[in-house]
């Protein structure tokens, strides 16, 4: 079969549901019979490099990031019905304009130039693109960066990267995981296989 795999990234700022939106679709997604991949980590990967992430973010962490992630999607894409992205391509360009942000450093404009390209270029790659909604009643995770500046500036360039390039991005938020679980479901069956896909 030569049908694309259907990708759905889930961006947004730390501690805003995405990780647990995935693991609510991903059994929901077997139930249906089909195979599903999370690609996520990569932050975590890129620290263990040596590459510096968060506030100290840099162009080249940022572009190892993104390279490492379409590296993974399309591997992954080889050998799964969907593909499950925390963190998608833009996320990285939204930290790293929030850590100059909150560092005060100023970052080569025509670097960062490339690394939006990249970003839009790889938004329309997704099938669905959803954005987390910062809600700051909800206390960051036992273990996460604890740096509120860090991530009121993610939540806010997430928020415009993603407006600019995939204005159609859904919202999660805090209280409609399920139905946009369902939401997925009827897309996905909308995309079911047909005799000419084969």
């Amino acid at each position: 079969m030569n049908r694309r795999a259907i990708k759905i990234g889930v961006a947004g700022t730390h501690s805003t549901g995405k990780s647990s939106f995935l693991e609510l679709l991903s059994p929901v997604l077997r139930q249906y019979g089909l195979s599903a991949i999370t690609i996520g980590g990569l932050a975590e990967r890129a620290k263990a490099l040596g590459f510096p992430i968060l506030a100290e973010h840099t162009f080249d962490s940022t572009l190892w990031i993104m390279a490492e992630g379409l590296r993974r999607e399309a591997e992954a894409s080889l050998h799964s019905d969907v593909v499950l992205v925390d963190r998608p391509v833009p996320d990285a360009l939204g930290y790293l304009l929030a850590a100059l942000e909150v560092s005060g450093r100023k970052g080569d404009p025509r670097r960062i130039e490339e690394l939006r390209a990249i970003a839009r270029a790889h938004a329309g790659d997704y099938d669905i693109l959803i954005v987390t909604s910062l809600d700051p009643s909800i206390p960051l995770k036992e273990g996460r960066d604890q740096n509120s500046g860090l991530r009121d500036a993610a939540a806010r360039h997430l928020e415009a990267l993603i407006t600019e390039f995939a204005p159609g991005a859904w919202r999660l938020t805090s209280s409609n995981a399920n139905e946009l679980v369902a939401k997925i479901h009827v897309f996905i069956s909308s995309r079911a296989p047909r005799e000419s896909d084969s």
